[in-house]
């Protein structure tokens, strides 16, 4: 063992009458170990509520949706999916749909509604993705009542459950006319839940030809869910497509969609590292109060390694191993707190959040190697700048006067 290493760890032990210095010791590694942890645990979250919101999103959007301006409705939707994903490889999933405003009766209760018509076979939808209860069964049957899936949080205001029957009811037409109103009955075959209240609460899922004559616009639709293999296209694409296509066609991206929202997102993460940094930042302030006063303490002890030949690099090595010590075990044991918070909280979901207000019902987390790996160097980091000053102050130090006053 080097003699510099051997050296600064008896410096960290108790000795004697020195059981101050190992009690500040101990001060300065707690403080390390929860700034990191508390970082680590709050990028953890942040990252996690992101993702979630934007998988939510995606789910009630897809990653771009096409449709036409004025809310026009489209024809040969066959045709214009061979033709767009026959020129575009990226696209991974283009399904029609047929979405309108309607309202939804129960024995119980009566609530407006976002009724969208998909393809069974070809859907991307909630419906199909977070499906929690009952079973994705939209397929048209030539005999009894045709099947819905509609939100967890819209069944309980409805007070509905799997196999109860609901009535649609929707404006005829496409003019959308106050005087025409067609009405089918419906049995609710799965219920679906995202944790975004205000869309659980508003989007039910039935068949597209259902929709269609639910509607009466034959076989029209409004457009077309799409979801791509490289995001950082979605801004080309969704300029070329309606170019492509040519008019009505428009397109907008799920950020351009939901830009609001994603911004808040957004503004939620941008203070929150830079206020838990000053956590760390405390506590590398602390590395140095320890440092100089374990100096000031072993003054004697280090003129007399000065007499005795040590130079000084020596002495600075002697603080700075210390220092990083306490760096080193402070990550250490920070890492493996955050890692058993998260690793907790995913498997148990112990924090649960107003759905209403977050968009989420759980404390979404996620465990990412690079935030533990970019946490752990500023950390070090810190730690090592902050021992830097004592351990120069230590090997500038007289050996001559620290002997003759002690």
């Amino acid at each position: 063992m080097p003699v510099s290493f051997f050296i600064a760890l008896r410096y960290l032990r108790s000795r004697h009458n020195r059981g101050f210095i190992s009690f500040i010791t101990f001060i300065a590694i707690m403080g390390v170990m929860l700034g990191v942890a508390a970082l680590i645990i709050t990028l953890s979250v942040l990252n996690g509520f992101e993702r979630t919101i934007k998988e939510n999103i995606v789910s009630f959007t897809a990653h771009m949706q096409l449709f036409a301006f004025q809310n026009q409705l489209l024809t040969k939707s066959d045709q214009t999916i061979e033709k767009v994903k026959g020129k575009y490889p990226e696209i991974l999933e283009m399904a029609p749909y047929l979405s309108r405003e309607g309202m939804i009766r129960s024995e119980a209760s009566t609530d407006g509604v976002l009724i969208k018509g998909v393809d069974p076979t070809n859907d991307v939808s909630a419906a199909k993705d977070r499906l929690v209860e009952g079973q994705y069964d939209l397929e048209e049957h030539d005999r009894g009542v045709q099947g819905i899936i509609i939100g967890r949080r819209l069944a309980q205001k409805l007070e509905v459950t799997i196999g109860n029957r609901v009535l649609l009811l929707s404006l005829g037409g496409s003019a959308l006319s106050l005087t025409q109103t067609r009405v089918i009955q419906f049995e609710v075959r799965g219920l679906y839940e995202t944790g975004m209240a205000d869309y659980d609460e508003a989007y039910v899922y039935l068949n597209l030809k259902n929709a269609q004559r639910l509607f009466g616009v034959g076989p029209l639709v409004s457009g077309y869910d799409i979801m791509v293999n490289d995001m950082s296209k979605l801004p080309s694409l969704a300029g070329e497509i309606p170019e492509y296509l040519g008019y009505p066609y428009y397109a907008r991206t799920t950020d351009q969609m939901n830009r609001n929202l994603l911004t808040w997102v957004e503004l939620q993460k941008k203070p929150i590292p830079i206020i838990i940094g000053l956590i760390i930042i405390v506590a590398t302030v602390n590395i140095i109060g320890t440092l100089l006063m374990m100096v000031m303490e072993k003054a004697k002890e280090i003129g007399i390694l000065r007499t005795l030949g040590s130079d000084a690099k020596k002495l600075k090595h002697i603080f700075l191993i210390q220092g990083m010590f306490i760096g080193v075990i402070g990550t250490i044991l920070g890492n493996l707190i955050a890692f058993i918070v998260c690793w907790i909280e995913l498997r148990y979901k112990f924090f649960s959040l107003p759905s209403g207000i977050y968009y989420m019902t759980h404390v979404p987390i996620e465990l990412n190697a690079s935030v533990f790996l970019i946490v752990s160097a500023l950390a070090l980091l810190m730690c090592f700048l902050s021992s830097y000053l004592p351990s120069r102050f230590a090997a500038q130090l007289d050996p001559l006067q620290l002997i003759r006053f002690n």
